[in-house]
């Protein structure tokens, strides 16, 4: 019986093949528009970025077409306009440092604050945490040039923390906050710390109790529990927020323009200053392709952290 059998099922498994390519081929149209827009919508504009890099700069702005690799040049190094001599361009990197420290701090800071937040609303009683988690996505209703005013009107030197700390005695005359490192930073902690506080509280949501009650039961400190237990089980969550913190802080341009006064400048202010009042367009699409090499390098590493944890389960 088996030799009659397997002539009978030549025809349908054609038919579950032509089946199977026809609905691949309805899938593919169905997501033409998709893929289309996201051609031009996305890779189209990078691509002009890349070519505006390798071409000459305008006279006043815009670009010439013609092939140079001075952009790219001018992201590292500056060349003397009376002797031509080379040196490092101390502006850039300057910028380039500030950018990456005060995204590094910004992340570590949102860290410390959204973690035991995160573990506080995980730890409510299932009707509360909804009432918790609103407020704190609270902020995303606010437009970010509202909120960054608002973090204005605290530090400033007649602001609410200056106020209160001379009625306090604390200080004798107003501290200047306002238009440093530490005025950005702040403004940046506050602005990106629910993108930290979500992602952990999804890791901590998910987190068997359990163990750290049986962590407790083998006389385990709470240091220990901390480190062995806890943080080991939602290191995807606590690597999820730090990306979606560090990348937008990276590329910030609202808060530091708003608190840094303009001159504690960050990658996007230069950018957006070579596109304006400095019309070197092909530098700044040199700088704009070096941020975005930056963000590739943190979703790499992202990435493959990632992909350990889920090799080890």
């Amino acid at each position: 019986m088996a030799g009659p059998a397997a002539p009978a099922l030549a025809p349908a498994r054609t038919g579950e093949t032509a089946a199977r390519a026809a609905r691949i081929r309805r899938n593919w149209l169905l997501a033409t528009p998709a893929l289309v827009l996201l051609l031009l919508a996305a890779s189209g504009p990078l691509l002009v970025v890349v070519v505006y890099s390798v071409l000459e700069p305008g006279e006043y702005s815009g670009v010439v077409w013609e092939l140079s690799g001075e952009g790219w040049f001018r992201v590292l190094f500056h060349r003397d306009i009376f002797d031509d001599t080379l040196s490092l361009a101390d502006a850039h990197l300057t910028i380039f440092w500030r950018s990456a420290s005060i995204s590094l701090l910004t992340t570590a800071i949102t860290l410390v604050l959204g973690f035991p937040t995160a573990y506080f609303i995980a730890t409510r009683p299932p009707t509360q945490r909804m009432l918790w988690l609103f407020l704190v996505t609270i902020p995303f209703w606010t437009n970010l040039l509202i909120r960054t005013f608002a973090i204005m009107e605290v530090i400033r030197n007649e602001g609410i923390l200056n106020s209160w700390a001379m009625k306090l005695g604390l200080i004798q005359a107003p501290i200047q906050i306002l238009y440093t490192d530490t005025a950005v930073l702040i403004g940046m902690v506050y602005v990106y710390l629910p993108l930290m506080v979500l992602p952990l509280y999804a890791a901590m949501e998910r987190l068997d109790f359990r163990l750290v009650e049986a962590a407790y039961d083998l006389y385990a400190s709470r240091w220990r529990v901390l480190t062995r237990v806890i943080v080991p089980l939602v290191r995807p969550g606590i690597v999820a927020g730090s990306i979606l913190v560090f990348i937008p802080s990276l590329g910030a341009y609202v808060t530091p323009r708003v608190l840094g006064g303009g001159k504690n400048m960050m990658i996007s202010n230069l950018i957006e200053l070579q596109f304006g009042e400095g019309r070197n367009w092909p530098l700044g699409a040199a700088l704009s392709m070096t941020l975005l090499a930056f963000v590739m390098v943190a979703l790499l590493v992202y990435v493959r952290n990632m992909s350990k944890v889920e090799r080890r389960g």
